[in-house]
């Protein structure tokens, strides 16, 4: 959540940040009348309770004449007192809901449209020229289906569309992915964790998942668990009601776990193989650092991502992404695209997002810095989500045979295998 003071000094700044998201901007002047009333009605309860002790003090020395009036005054201010409070907690609560509702602000550099108004910022590697080469590329599932790595038929028989196995030399291929991407984050500073895939309400919603995003959560209603779309939410709410020592900070955490979206929304898009799928398993790095370290934080995690793709030989774009396509947490997000040569197109590998004190507040993580408390900041970067990487790594490095040349990084995971190879049927 945002800083209620700064909403207060600067309304139209947020309003401004509102409307670039595309979001609701009465928010902001509902969330105005809300936190006065809650002030307001705090300071009546203060003013009743300081009323209603010193009237305490005056009864017992009041004369029997004096004394039934303050006895009255007394049992009347007994009641208003419980009026104010009950006011003053349903203020507290609609404005907290209020603020709840409330997107990060949008950092002031960040381009303004919707999803296909992002900015290009880099590119990097050199896109094949299959023709040059004499042949025409295969999509992945065509391939990983001739190398016994991928299965999406069974995948559907057992748990229905967007779901697949990863068979043989494909369930090789994560393994070593996920132990490449650890070994690089473990070797930059990162802790590893290995998260849960559960979590409570309050973990979800103060991770900013429950708002617009809500729809693509999975949530256990008989339990009320939520299933985590990625390990940002469990990383996030690990120093959950804490205060670090800011000269502990930043604290890097590298986590692996699986995670499951719904997808709602995307009918039709990308039904084909395993790019967009309900269950896969992703390594995210996740830093809290101190709020004027968040900009320059947002840039390593996007070098390290960048230093990552480039490590698997693949050719990348890097594009400021657009406001309306943030998320509620993020203040500005950058994402790693991948080229896909059988789409012809580059496809989101990798994000990486500065979420401010955003999630911080929410989640009530501070930190020290001598005799002063604050929220800290809070960032997130994926570094493997492992089926889109597999899709990337498939068609970018097959050969005419159908073989696939593996990238040198992987290859001591892979028992030195250079090439992964069509099994016979």
């Amino acid at each position: 959540m945002i800083d209620l003071r700064l909403l207060r000094e600067d309304p139209d700044r947020v309003r401004a940040s509102q409307r670039a998201r595309g979001e609701d901007v009465d928010l902001v002047d509902a969330l105005l009348s809300a936190d006065e009333r809650r002030r307001s009605s705090g300071a009546r309860f203060d003013e009743l309770r300081s009323e209603q002790k010193s009237l305490g003090k005056l009864i017992p020395k009041a004369s029997p004449e004096e004394r039934a009036e303050l006895l009255k005054r007394a049992e009347q201010l007994k009641a208003d007192v419980k009026a104010a409070d009950a006011e003053q907690h349903e203020a507290d609560e609609e404005a907290r809901r209020l603020l709840l509702q409330l997107g990060n602000l949008v950092h002031p550099e960040v381009p303004v449209g919707g999803e296909e108004d992002f900015v290009v910022l880099e590119t990097h590697g050199t896109i094949r020229d299959f023709a040059a080469e004499g042949f025409e590329p295969k999509d992945h599932l065509e391939l990983g289906e001739a190398l016994g790595a991928i299965d999406v038929e069974r995948g559907a028989k057992v748990s229905g569309s967007r779901f697949y196995y990863l068979t043989g030399v494909g369930a090789l291929l994560e393994l070593a992915l996920v132990n490449a991407a650890i070994a690089q984050a473990t070797e930059a500073g990162f802790i590893p964790m290995l998260t849960p895939t559960l979590v409570r309400p309050r973990a979800m919603e103060g991770t900013g998942f429950l708002g617009q995003a809500a729809e693509n959560v999975y949530h256990l209603e008989k339990d009320d668990y939520y299933l985590v779309g990625t390990s940002e939410v469990p990383l996030a709410a690990y120093h959950m009601d804490e205060i670090l020592d800011a000269d502990k900070l930043p604290l890097r955490y590298a986590g692996f776990s699986p995670c499951y979206r719904r997808e709602a929304g995307t009918y039709g898009k990308d039904t084909r193989g395993i790019f967009r799928v309900h269950q896969f398993d992703k390594v995210e790095m996740f830093s809290y650092v101190a709020p004027e370290e968040a900009e320059a934080e947002h840039k390593r995690l996007l070098e390290w991502e960048k230093q990552w793709l480039t490590a698997l030989e693949l050719p990348f774009q890097v594009i400021d992404v657009a406001s309306g396509d943030l998320g509620a947490s993020a203040s500005r997000k950058y994402d790693c695209e991948a080229w896909i040569p059988t789409q012809g197109k580059y496809r989101e590998l990798t994000s990486a997002s500065n979420c401010d004190s955003f999630q911080a507040r929410r989640l009530s993580v501070r930190m020290r810095d001598g005799k002063t408390v604050q929220p800290l900041a809070t960032l997130n970067g994926t570094l493997c989500a492992v089926p889109r990487t597999i899709v990337a790594i498939l068609e970018n490095h097959q050969l005419a045979d159908g073989s696939v040349r593996v990238p040198e990084i992987l290859r001591p995971y892979l028992g030195g295998r250079e090439l992964l190879e069509p099994v016979a049927k």
